[in-house]
């Protein structure tokens, strides 16, 4: 008996030693950090964690930030707020893409544009190249020659060409016109002053624009019908 109240104090003590309080006074040491010590973990990449994934430039983060925000507006109005930010996702997950093929067929279009000028130009070129070639027979060429080689070649179209070139050629000699690479064959028809000389020049004009620029194919009896007129106003010009 006297066993088990000698336990039953031994174990109150106990729970009375343990619920004690015991202080700790310890001295406290107080520790200064200095600047110094800061720049040795700052320069040390072990405790760097910043991490900063920049992959898009500020104005294009801006401009889809604005464009979500405007688009999301419009969905939720059409929408409501949930189907809105769905479609919203979806849509912005393939809007860069859009915007690369608007910009593709921008570019596209710009250079179609460029390319059509161009040849537009090397069309007006070629026809610049052509009255310079008739210039340089008008002004250094035997057109007499020429319209022999032409028919020997049996190129009636050629001929006719050769013929008007050398009516020009002797009404330049005579004064009766001014030629210049600018003018017009109607421009010329207005400075024969003689009403005769001016049938027969606008004849053969009719003639000659007939056949050389409407590409109207002539054989050898029309030849022979048609510069007719040709040999008869030469020889007028030559008499002059």
């Amino acid at each position: 008996m006297w066993t088990i109240f000698a336990l039953m104090g031994n174990l109150l003590f106990a729970q009375q030693d343990s619920l004690m309080v015991k202080y700790d006074t310890t001295e406290i040491v107080t520790e200064t950090i200095e600047e110094s010590d800061l720049e040795v973990f700052k320069n040390d990449p072990k405790f760097d964690y910043e991490i900063v994934k920049k992959t898009d430039p500020d104005w294009w983060v801006s401009f889809k930030n604005w464009l979500g925000g405007v688009l999301m507006k419009i969905f939720e109005w059409i929408f409501g707020i949930e189907k809105a930010t769905g479609a919203f996702n979806s849509f912005l997950s393939i809007l860069p893409y859009l915007l690369l093929g608007v910009l593709i067929f921008i570019l596209i279009k710009f250079f179609l544009n460029i390319n059509s000028r161009s040849i537009k130009n090397a069309r007006k070129n070629q026809a610049l190249v052509s009255l310079s070639e008739e210039e340089h027979i008008i002004k250094n060429e035997n057109i007499e020659s020429l319209i022999e080689k032409a028919l020997s070649d049996n190129d009636y179209r050629l001929a006719i060409r050769y013929y008007y070139l050398l009516i020009l050629q002797l009404m330049t000699d005579k004064d009766i016109i001014k030629w210049e690479l600018q003018k017009t064959n109607e421009d010329y028809l207005t400075e024969i002053s003689e009403a005769k000389l001016q049938d027969s020049f606008s004849a053969i004009t009719r003639f000659y624009n007939y056949i050389w620029y409407g590409d109207f194919p002539l054989d050898e009896p029309k030849f022979n019908r048609v510069v007719t007129s040709f040999v008869a106003l030469k020889k007028v010009l030559y008499n002059a």
